[in-house]
This record gives structure tokens, C-alpha cells and sequence, in this order.
């Protein structure tokens, strides 16, 4: 049984996904306290050629310690503009007529939703869906955690039943690797090295956007330039 765990994303990148690909049950752990100028409310996309925020404006003064999952959206006029911003982004890229459906019902749901991690969960959701990306998504609270990050972890890998917990890169920095070795639980770390380019609209490609670019500009072909997909597009075991 192999998990990962991490915070909710606003349309994140291709890396993301292929993270929850590579898991049995990935968990979005939005009880963590909520960072400003970070990705979970925001992401970039191609626009005119150069790089550009969407960002969900959200409530934060005087709530410098609430959770992810208390993090409310400030203006709801939000998601009619990311609409009409990426409308006009990728209203000429291959697959804009392909891809368009699949948001617009997102953003016309959300427009009056509150919390933020519901939106991102809705999102997630979809897009998964989308690439054939059955992972099953549960939130961090249904499982009884201890005080730290690695112990938190490690509490949310037992309580799942994971013998292998999949964990970004970044986390080499804090993550408590004997603990999980001492508790049963490997650790493995997603490489998000060597992913292939694809036509992008700009003069230096990036590789750190949203993924909708990825979707509006090779539609069906998207899982070519992933890592949990094989040729067919089936998600890799």
C-alpha cells in the first residue's frame, strides 16, 4: 500500500498528478496551517507567451495561523475571471475546444464556493478523472495525527495501512526517514528530473506550470509527457 500526503494545490502541475498516480491513496493534508504565496491558492499559466499568476483571492488578514481547510475565498468573482483569463490564454492552443468543457463546469459550480480546499479538491478531482487517474483522495482528517511533520506523516501512512510512503523531493529537507523506517514504512522519492518538452506558447519553455497548459496544448497525448503513464496511457503499476 503506498500513500502520499500533501497539501491541496489550485490546478497544479503535471508533477502533482503524477504523484497521485503513483499511490494507492493520496491525502490532502489541508489541516496544515495555510501559507501565503505559495501554491495553494494560486498558479501559472501561459499567457501572451509569458508566465502568469491565477490567483483565488482569499481572506487572510488577521488569520495568520488558520488551516488550509480554513481558509475562506474572499471575492467571488474569482472564478468568472480565471474563466475568461484562460479562455483568452489558450483560445488558439490544439486542443481549446477539447479542454474548455472540462473547466468551465468547475468554475461555474465554484464561483459562490467558501473554502478554498474544496475548491482545490474539486479541481483535483476532475482533472484526474480526466487523465484516467483513479487514486482515491481523502482528506488528512480522517486520521488521528501527532504534533510534527514527520510524525504526522508517519500517523497518517499507519492509519492508511501503507507499508511505503511516496514523498516530494523537497521534503529530504525535513522528513525524519528513520522514524519511517523504524515504524515499517519505506520511503520513496518522487523524481520529477528529465520530463520531456512540449509545445508551449513562449520563447523558453516551463516546465513548473499549471497543468491545464499541458492538457490545452497535447489533449489526448498528455500522458506522453508524464512519468505514470505508459505509451498507451495507462497509468503505470
Amino acid at each position: 500500500m503506498r500513500v502520499a500526503a500533501i497539501q491541496s494545490n489550485y490546478i497544479p502541475w503535471k508533477g502533482y498528478f503524477d504523484l497521485i498516480a503513483a499511490v494507492d491513496t493520496f491525502v490532502l493534508l489541508d489541516e496544515v496551517q495555510y501559507t501565503r504565496r505559495d501554491w495553494r491558492n494560486r498558479n501559472l499559466i501561459r499567457l501572451d507567451g509569458n508566465l502568469h499568476w491565477l490567483t483565488i483571492p482569499v481572506e487572510v488578514k488577521g488569520r495568520y495561523e488558520q488551516r488550509i481547510d480554513e481558509t475562506r475565498i474572499a471575492d467571488h468573482s474569482w472564478a468568472r475571471n480565471h474563466l475568461k483569463t484562460l479562455t483568452h490564454a489558450y483560445r488558439r492552443a490544439p486542443f481549446f475546444e477539447e479542454v474548455l468543457p472540462l473547466l468551465t463546469p468547475l468554475y461555474e459550480t465554484h464561483a459562490a464556493t467558501e473554502r478554498l480546499s474544496e475548491v482545490n479538491a474539486s479541481f483535483l478531482r476532475a482533472i484526474c478523472g480526466h487523465l484516467g487517474i483513479d487514486t482515491p483522495l481523502q482528506w488528512s482528517t480522517k486520521y488521528e495525527t501527532g504534533d510534527g511533520a514527520s510524525a504526522r506523516l508517519l500517523d497518517i501512512c499507519i492509519g492508511a495501512g501503507a507499508d511505503e510512503y511516496v514523498s516530494g523531493p523537497a521534503a529530504r529537507d525535513y522528513l525524519d526517514v528513520e522514524l519511517f523506517t523504524a515504524a515499517g514504512v519505506e520511503v520513496r522519492w518522487a523524481d520529477y528530473s528529465g520530463y520531456p518538452v512540449y509545445p508551449q506558447d513562449g520563447e523558453s519553455f516551463e516546465h513548473g506550470v499549471s497543468i491545464v497548459d499541458l492538457l490545452f496544448n497535447t489533449g489526448p497525448d498528455a500522458h506522453l509527457y508524464m512519468k505514470s503513464f505508459d505509451a498507451e496511457g495507462h497509468v503505470l503499476a
